[in-house]
């Protein structure tokens, strides 16, 4: 199983885009579980991640991503933890 959280901010162009991402990701890993955090209602969050930019891509309970997600790598990060 695969945990994905994506610490989003409300407005944020970036996490609408990481979000849209997550989602096109998401059908070809169907072992993920997704959780979409605001940190504006859950800012601990975001301070126990150090996350200085949304949006957050945290997997399996480490920051990957900050300030964006690309595709690809977020496709080579799965595929790497597939199985475990």
């Amino acid at each position: 199983m695969i945990n994905l959280e994506l610490l989003t901010m409300p407005g944020c162009s970036h996490c609408a885009a990481a979000k849209r991402t997550i989602e096109k990701v998401k059908i070809d890993f169907l072992e993920m579980d997704v959780k979409i955090i605001d940190t504006t209602e859950y800012p601990e969050v975001a301070a126990k991640y150090m996350l200085m930019s949304a949006p957050g891509v945290v997997i399996n309970g480490n920051l990957e991503f900050s300030g964006g997600v690309n595709e690809e790598e977020l496709r080579k990060k799965l595929e790497g933890l597939q199985g475990e």
